[in-house]
């Protein structure tokens, strides 16, 4: 029996790096403020690892939409593995192409491009889809800002995140 409410619990969870990292920052406050000497010291470092920690937490909690879309999500050295009711394949995180994310589908869609191979399609909500945080943020230029508030948006279209080789103009900025 559980004294928390299923969605308070889903929402603390979603959170839950931000949550640590500000009881990590309030250690460091109190180490600062408290005794001093080498004590400070170390406070003062780890209140600059909690505020890494916080701005991390933040960005992987706007990532996770939920993990009740249809699909389960792996990845393993590299190799992202989708297994859906209807659909699945795998691909490689150094052979990616293009990233793009389909909106319109319901639920919205990460749609990964590999060269010679059918596009990839995983809804946003699949289970396990927040490791696909990891991936895309080791994308080499890849703007991680842009793709959290593309996510969150509600864009009307399907947008691409991020590409290898570019497909436009050089004039023509990808984001």
């Amino acid at each position: 029996m559980s004294f928390i409410r299923p969605e308070a619990r889903d929402a603390l969870w979603r959170w839950r790096e931000v949550l640590a990292a500000s009881v990590l920052a309030l250690v460091a406050a109190s180490w600062i403020v408290g005794p001093g000497g080498l004590l400070g010291w170390v406070g003062w470092a780890l209140l600059a690892a909690a505020i890494a920690l916080v701005v991390i937490g933040i960005q992987r909690a706007r990532f996770r939409t939920g993990s009740d879309g249809p699909g389960i999500v792996t990845v393993d050295e590299g190799r992202i593995v989708y297994m859906g009711p209807l659909t699945g394949g795998v691909v490689a995180a150094r052979e990616l192409e293009r990233l793009t994310l389909d909106p319109l589908a319901r639920p919205p869609h990460w749609v990964l491009e590999q060269p010679g191979e059918t596009p990839l399609q995983i809804p946003v909500s699949a289970q396990g889809a927040e490791a696909l945080f990891d991936v895309f943020a080791t994308l080499p230029g890849i703007r991680t800002e842009r793709m959290l508030s593309e996510l969150n948006g509600g864009a009307r279209h399907a947008v691409v995140i991020w590409e290898k080789t570019p497909s436009r103009p050089d004039h023509l900025r990808l984001n």
